[in-house]
């Protein structure tokens, strides 16, 4: 059973930074896109930022400048440093990891609570 495990939410105060990490298994994360979405109270889940496998990256037009991801191929692990962040960054945070294989993938992590307020 794959597994996504996710770590690195929490509260923060407007302008503050967080880093989450997900670290997986070596095969999903050497072919896998790596991405994290989240979901706000009352909202659908969306895509926050991704990263492939050779490094190219994509994020949503409301973290860009603010959000960074990258990934650690020795560990297996992909991050998402947030700085500045807003009131509107509050949800809940998911690491997801997709592609193909054998078959076609699509893993999800546990979810991590991002809380920003004063």
């Amino acid at each position: 059973q794959v597994q996504l495990v996710e770590s690195g939410g929490g509260l923060v105060q407007p302008g503050g930074s967080l880093r989450l990490s997900c670290a997986t298994s070596r095969i999903i994360f050497s072919i896998g896109t790596m991405g994290w979405y989240r979901q706000a109270p009352g909202k659908q889940r969306e895509l926050v930022a991704s990263i492939t496998s050779g490094g190219s990256t994509d994020y949503a037009d409301s973290v860009k400048g603010r959000f960074t991801i990258s990934r650690d191929n020795a560990k297996n692990t992909v991050y998402l440093e947030m700085n500045s962040l807003k009131p509107e960054d509050t949800a809940v945070y998911y690491c997801n990891a997709k592609g193909w294989g054998i078959a076609r993938f699509d893993y999800w992590g546990q979810g991590t609570q991002v809380t920003v307020s004063s």
